[in-house]
């Protein structure tokens, strides 16, 4: 995943577009909280059915 700084600057976009490829996402799913990337992430994996690794290359694929 790109590094916290950028992903924090770029979430809104990022977000939307998260929430653009997949429609089951809702804006709790997406929630940013600072210290908590990793639930974040684990929000993901569980909503889309994928690995921590899938979750952080689709990140970054935005």
């Amino acid at each position: 995943m790109t590094n916290l700084d950028q992903l924090k600057g770029n979430w809104n976009e990022t977000k939307g577009k998260l929430k653009q490829k997949f429609a089951i996402l809702t804006d709790s799913d997406v929630l940013l909280v600072e210290g908590k990337q990793d639930e974040l992430l684990g929000r993901l994996q569980i909503k889309l059915g994928k690995t921590k690794e899938e979750v952080q290359k689709l990140i970054s694929e935005l």
